[in-house]
């Protein structure tokens, strides 16, 4: 019965309107596997990190299959600052040195995957953490840039891979068996060393292998924005490719808005980068009629 203090917005009927509209989507995508690339916002403030989790144990135990891939990029930056290194990008990409690979290890290994496991358990969720070196799941050859100002001058990044290689079985092992894989942005070359690999990369060629029916990028905005600031809400190919050539897509979102575009034109049925700060994003962009971002097309 609803009470006089009970908000229009929070009672009993528009509840129910809400889960009825979200039943065709669960019918939609039962069974169906969606790797969700974790970073931004969502990551570092509290009130979020407790939305994602709730977001990923509903969508498990509605019959879709989360697989989360995260970085950890701020979390990196404060732990080098404690051993006196400042962080460096070129194109996008951590220059790693030595060192520096040492920390990205223990950030992205320990601490920060620890902190989303434990968070998806609380939340009634069954959450386990991988890297890259479990189960031979990321194989990777170093990784050279070229030079934007010599195109035959490749500059070396340090202890930075390249995917070769994704071997699932690990990760399909973990979901047949109802678990929810947290999967940290390290891979292992040949010579038996630990990569750092930009997370967005791992969650696309991730997405590609597992042929999974969705891969979502979370944000700290709403999405592929124009030079004017507005949402771009879809986007093709030839529109991407624009807007790398004038320079809108630059930096950081670089190799996030590559990846998308690379696992769409690789068989990932919607690719789509979404606004991390909105808490339940990834409800409101899986089960309900409204999205919150931009979604990428290979056409």
């Amino acid at each position: 019965m609803t009470t006089s203090s009970e908000s229009p917005s929070s009672s009993p009927t528009i509840k129910a309107e809400v889960l009825s509209e979200a039943l065709p989507y669960i019918r939609r995508f039962h069974g169906k596997t969606v790797v969700i690339k974790y970073g931004g916002n969502a990551m570092t403030e509290e009130s979020l990190q407790r939305s994602f989790a709730h977001d990923v144990v509903l969508l498990k135990l509605v019959g879709l299959n989360p697989i989360v891939i995260h970085g950890g990029g701020p979390q990196i930056n404060d732990a080098l600052k404690r051993v006196g290194k400042e962080g460096t990008f070129i194109q996008g990409m951590r220059v790693t040195d030595a060192e520096t690979m040492e920390v990205v290890e223990w950030v992205l290994g320990g601490q920060v995957q620890q902190d989303i496991v434990m968070m998806i358990n609380e939340a009634g969720g069954k959450a386990v953490g991988l890297t890259g070196k479990d189960g031979c799941l990321i194989q990777v050859k170093k990784k050279f840039l070229p030079d934007a100002n010599d195109p035959d001058n490749m500059i070396d990044i340090g202890f930075v891979g390249d995917i070769t290689r994704i071997e699932p079985a690990v990760v399909k092992a973990l979901q047949d068996d109802q678990f929810i894989p947290v999967i940290s942005s390290i891979g292992y070359g040949e010579d038996g060393r630990a990569y750092n690999i930009n997370a967005d990369v791992v969650a696309g060629k991730m997405a590609e292998v597992l042929g999974a029916e969705k891969l979502i990028m979370l944000t700290n905005t709403p999405g592929v924005l124009n030079k004017n600031g507005d949402l771009l809400r879809r986007l093709s190919a030839q529109t991407i490719d624009e807007l790398f050539q004038d320079g809108t897509i630059s930096g950081g979102m670089l190799p996030k808005i590559s990846s998308a575009l690379d696992a769409a034109r690789n068989g990932v049925n919607s690719v789509h980068v979404i606004d991390g700060r909105v808490p339940h994003c990834l409800l409101l962009e899986i089960l309900t009629d409204r999205g919150v971002g931009t979604m990428i097309s290979a056409h």
